[in-house]
Order: structure tokens, then sequence, then C-alpha cells
């Protein structure tokens, strides 16, 4: 699924890269190939994580951080969360795109799985 399909499907907005930039419209192709939330960064650094979509409420640099050492490609903030202006920087940095949504965690899950993004769980 890439990135434009996921802030069609959960009715999001593009936080970083600066919607305006060049880079916005080369992360809107980055391929995202499972999905995982956490508000606990540590339970995503043990996860199956690669080339994954992040969904959390957290707004801090952590969320850029945890990201770039488990090789998520896109992070979805939830329940309306913007992140923080040092959140954006950092992004933007790492052309890691940061996307909002006012949907819960459970809806904007539902609605990514339900379009066909797969769970990052082994079973």
């Amino acid at each position: 699924m890439l990135v434009r399909d996921i802030l069609t499907v959960t009715q999001a907005e593009l936080f970083a890269p600066d919607p305006t930039s060049p880079l916005a419209q080369e992360v809107l192709d980055i391929d995202v190939r499972i999905g995982l939330s956490a508000d606990l960064m540590s339970d995503i650094l043990v996860a199956e994580s690669s080339r994954g979509l992040l969904a959390t409420g957290l707004i801090t640099p952590q969320i850029i951080r945890t990201a770039e050492m488990s090789d998520i490609a896109a992070i979805l903030l939830v329940r309306g969360k913007k992140p923080l202006p040092e959140t954006c920087k950092l992004a933007e940095e790492t052309a890691i795109p940061i996307m909002g949504t006012k949907m819960s965690m459970f809806e904007a899950c539902g609605r990514l799985h339900a379009a066909g993004l797969k769970s990052s769980f082994k079973q």
C-alpha cells in the first residue's frame, strides 16, 4: 500500500515533509508492506517492522528515532494528534513521512487492514 493510499483510507493529512515541498511528492509513492500500532516504542523495537507503517499516539522525536532503528517506512498519528515541531524537523531530515488522522487507533488500523494492509504479527 502506498503512503498516498494510507492518506486516503484514514482521511489523514501529511505533516512532514511539508506538503508543498518536492519531497512530499516522493514520499507519497513510498510502498508500505505491513502495519503495526503501539504507544510503547519498546514494543515496536521487538516487532517485525521492516517497511512498515507505525500507527501511534506519540508525537515526540522518539517516534522518528524508533522508526529509523526499525526500518519503519511511515508514521500515522491517531486521535487528532499533531507532531511537535522538532519531530517534524527530524522527520524531514530522515525522509520518514508523518501523517495524522482524527480516527482512533482502532478505527484507523481496522480500515487499513480492510483495505489490504497486512499485520506485522507473525502466526
